[in-house]
């Protein structure tokens, strides 16, 4: 319990890293024309030592015909450059050559009248082969892994899901305000990518920095008569609403491939839905395993937990407030 507590209070210490870091890198490379190819990336950058001269890898039967232009900004840099192909792509190697020590990449390859493609880099495979025509498998599957990368690199969204079962700590009741956080952001998720709705993403994230705070204080008042303690599932709706708005953002940064929307919807939500799986069943693990150990202390070993997730909720707030 006492490594639990100080796992909690490390997460505080480290907030201002989580709140903006461990983004993938983004490749985009469109075709504008039978033998141009436009291309772009957006590569994170944590310190003033990252090389800032690395570029995707481009096909060997392409190369970079005209300048090369890079934009800096506080925490990440942008590249961009028109490059010239000979003959078709489909078959030939594109990645990024420098992920080792970083996150995943993000590849979307955008072929001129034919469906996007989309890939998922690592570390183990930075690059990809770019297909002819991409099947729904390979849609599925790297919308499913990109949807798992984004729950588990996303600590707002984590710590809003920490939060939730830290209020319910019991299994049945978390199932139930976990289905209903799904449903909403799920929901959301889809009017949006699809058109029906939108709202403005700096907005979107101030709340969802406020669904944290508004869970710490719940946690931490440990009251069993309120509307959030009897309703969980309501309150886990009402801001699951909230939270798919981000995820939709993140899903608009990435794209869509024409022609899969559904499965890539559908398999995006799966992943988003897996990795919060994965992080319910561990902390329900950690509960169990506290209260078999010291149930005299579980009251209070909850309460203590709120305050990091607080910090780190109201250090977000007031960050995205200001920005």
């Amino acid at each position: 319990m006492i490594r639990w507590l100080a796992a909690l209070w490390l997460m505080a210490l480290a907030a201002p890293a989580w709140a903006d870091e461990m983004r993938p890198v983004a490749i985009q490379f469109e075709q504008v024309s039978p033998a141009e190819w436009d291309l772009g990336w957006r590569q994170p950058i944590a310190s003033s030592g990252d090389d800032r001269s690395v570029m995707p890898q481009l096909p060997d039967t392409c190369r970079v015909s005209g300048a090369i232009t890079r934009r800096v900004a506080p925490l990440s840099l942008s590249g961009h450059a028109r490059i010239a192909c000979d003959g078709p792509v489909a078959g030939k190697s594109i990645g990024w050559p420098a992920l080792i020590g970083q996150s995943d990449a993000i590849l979307r390859v955008a072929p001129l009248g034919r469906s996007v493609q989309v890939y998922r880099l690592t570390p183990e495979h930075p690059s990809a082969v770019i297909a002819a025509r991409p099947s729904s498998l390979q849609v599925w599957r790297s919308y499913f892994a990109i949807g798992v990368a984004h729950i588990l690199s996303g600590w707002d969204h984590l710590l809003f899901v920490i939060g939730l079962v830290l209020l319910v700590a019991r299994p049945w009741p978390v199932v139930k305000a976990a289905t209903a956080f799904t449903l909403a952001h799920s929901f959301t998720l889809a009017a949006v990518t699809l058109g029906f709705a939108g709202i403005r993403q700096d907005l979107v994230e101030a709340l969802i920095a406020l669904s944290i705070v508004f869970l710490a204080v719940e946690i931490a008042r440990g009251q069993r008569d309120t509307v959030t303690q009897r309703l969980p599932w309501l309150v886990a709706f009402a801001f699951g609403l909230i939270h798919g708005f981000g995820f939709a953002g993140a899903l608009r940064e990435i794209g869509l491939p024409e022609g899969e929307v559904p499965a890539a919807l559908v398999s995006f939500n799966l992943g988003v839905e897996a990795g919060q799986l994965l992080v319910i069943c561990a902390m329900l693990t950690l509960l169990a395993l506290v209260r078999r150990w010291r149930p005299r202390d579980e009251a209070r070993a909850l309460r203590f937990a709120s305050y990091p997730v607080g910090i780190i909720g109201a250090y977000w707030l007031i960050d995205r407030l200001l920005a």
